[in-house]
């Protein structure tokens, strides 16, 4: 089916934004935009957007024909600007990197949570209240979640859903109690700073959660809790409530995302296997799931071939913040910071790529698997 270069413009040049991103949402960007290259690319025409589009690897996954998409552009050249306004990207000249970002990951991945969300209010009887959708986005470290998120997040907000964002970092112990837990468990690395399970606050977040999903009236309001990382130096601690940012019903979709969400506890010879360091690790994951993974209805993993990546990834972030003037770890910092989770990564992530998370249904269950330069690749 041919699309004409005249759709392309009455669609691009003529659509209002009236948002601003600096205060749609409580998480701020950040560095958003360092995982997009910035080698210049030519601009394609609709007709040729198109055919990218069609041959994006997760097209297939989806579900999706080429005449569904067809029908469907005005829709993808919509969300393809909202995106390109939120990154300050120019939308005629983006990068083959930037345009694969686009039209072959965030926006197939948009799609997929609106099927999502479409079908989880369609089991509610008018009149009903609504509960949120969750959907859980588990990812490893440095591979661009925060990214996603982000801009899934504005793209629910800038077509009329009530969203929020909240991540397993919003739930990690107190100062104190962190300390606490270092000195009950001493010698062990893995617990020695935050991260790995058994440095959450299991009760905490399932109140939180808990309230969010009661989040079905107008008028209803909640603040999501929010943890400040460079609090004592960089080990983190609770920010103060007085700076969480609040979310007003009725709420439509909640997106819950952690490097370690849908991961299960295994036999202990496995784990001690791995590292004898992650049998306490193990047997603290054992109550996760009720405190997070049971609130999940919809699971989008990201999925990489190797947990090294997790490394260079975490590197790349750092040596550009250093670049910019920006206080940075160093290389040997880094590699110290990435090697206390590596040991999960190799333990429980077999496993969530050839099963998914505890009691998953697989129609609810999207894995992108992404290669070294962070964009989704034919799966393995």
């Amino acid at each position: 089916m041919e699309i004409t270069h005249d759709h392309r413009c009455s669609s691009l040049q003529d659509m209002p934004i009236c948002y601003d991103t600096t205060t749609i949402t409580g998480h701020r960007p950040g560095q958003l935009c360092s995982v997009f290259p910035t080698s210049n690319a030519a601009v394609s025409s609709v007709q040729d957007l198109y055919d990218f589009i069609c041959t994006g690897p997760l097209i297939k996954k989806l579900g999706l024909t080429p005449e569904m998409v067809a029908s469907t552009m005005d829709q993808w050249l919509e969300c393809g600007l909202h995106l390109c306004r939120l990154f300050g990207m120019n939308e005629l000249n983006l990068t083959t990197a930037q345009k694969a970002r686009l039209y072959r990951y965030y926006i197939p991945v948009y799609l997929w949570c609106e099927d999502q969300i479409l079908d989880h209010r369609s089991k509610f009887r008018d009149g009903d209240e609504i509960t949120p959708l969750v959907i859980g986005v588990s990812a490893p470290q440095g591979c661009g979640k925060t990214t996603l998120v982000f801009a899934l997040d504005y793209l629910f907000r800038v077509t009329g859903r009530n969203s929020a964002t909240l991540s397993i970092d919003d739930f990690y112990l107190t100062a104190e109690d962190q300390a606490k837990l270092q000195t009950e468990n001493p010698g062990n690395s893995l617990l020695e700073l935050r991260g790995n399970a058994g440095t959450h606050d299991l009760p905490f977040s399932i109140d939180t959660l808990t309230g969010l999903r009661k989040l079905a009236k107008e008028g209803m309001k909640m603040k999501l809790p929010r943890y400040d990382k460079s609090a004592f130096g960089g080990r983190g601690d609770r920010a103060n409530p007085s700076t969480w940012p609040e979310v007003e019903g009725p709420l439509e979709v909640i997106l819950f995302e952690g490097w370690m969400l849908g991961f299960r506890p295994l036999p202990n010879e496995v784990v001690k296997a791995v590292d004898p360091l992650l049998e306490v690790v193990n047997k603290c994951l054992e109550t996760y799931y009720d405190a997070w993974d049971k609130f999940i209805e919809s699971w989008l993993i990201i999925k990489i071939k190797d947990p090294s990546c997790v490394f260079q990834w975490r590197l790349q972030a750092e040596i550009a913040m250093r670049e910019e003037g920006k206080p940075g770890m160093s290389d040997e910092e880094v590699l110290d910071f990435v090697s206390r989770y590596l040991p999960a990564y190799k333990a429980y992530l077999p496993i969530l790529y050839s099963e998914g998370p505890k009691s998953s249904d697989p129609e609810k269950l999207l894995v992108v698997e992404i290669g070294e330069g962070r964009n989704p690749i034919i799966s393995s």
